[in-house]
């Protein structure tokens, strides 16, 4: 079985701002992680690091289609997740952005508390990408307490 977490979110944002906002680590660090190695570049490997939970994860990028698709894998050797973000530009004013996450063993005993945490990161990542972009919001990240 494919199991998959599926989020999708409309930005009032043209693609390449979203875009952009995803592959530039300054950008990045206003919603998402608090830092990264690098712009991201298809077939490189990048590290992003959350001070604030005092954290770091390792990122290869598989695929990078310019204001249309990023790819990458990330998580430990031997069980790293697929993510799969699309930017649909509905006109030059919105874009849907879609994320999707896949690798899940479904024989693990904690699948639904990771499935369900894994869902929330992303709902919460892309609701402070929307604040940040639309509004200028930058304080929103990590601000999720477990």
């Amino acid at each position: 079985m494919d199991i998959q977490v599926h989020t999708k979110l409309k930005i009032m944002k043209p693609a390449h701002e979203v875009f952009n906002a995803f592959i530039e680590p300054e950008q990045m660090a206003n919603f998402w992680f608090s830092a990264g190695s690098g712009k991201l570049e298809q077939g490189k490997t990048f590290t992003w690091r959350y001070e604030e939970y005092n954290a770091e994860v390792e990122v290869t990028v598989v695929e990078i289609q310019e204001n249309k698709k990023i790819v990458f894998k990330w998580g430990p050797s031997g069980e790293e997740h697929t993510v799969t973000i699309m930017f649909n530009e509905l006109d030059d004013t919105k874009t849907i952005i879609e994320v999707n996450e896949k690798g899940w063993n479904e024989n693990d005993e904690e699948l639904i508390s990771q499935l369900l945490n894994n869902k929330e990161g992303w709902v919460y990542m892309l609701t402070c990408l929307k604040g940040y972009l639309e509004n200028g919001i930058s304080n929103l990240r990590a601000a999720i307490v477990h």
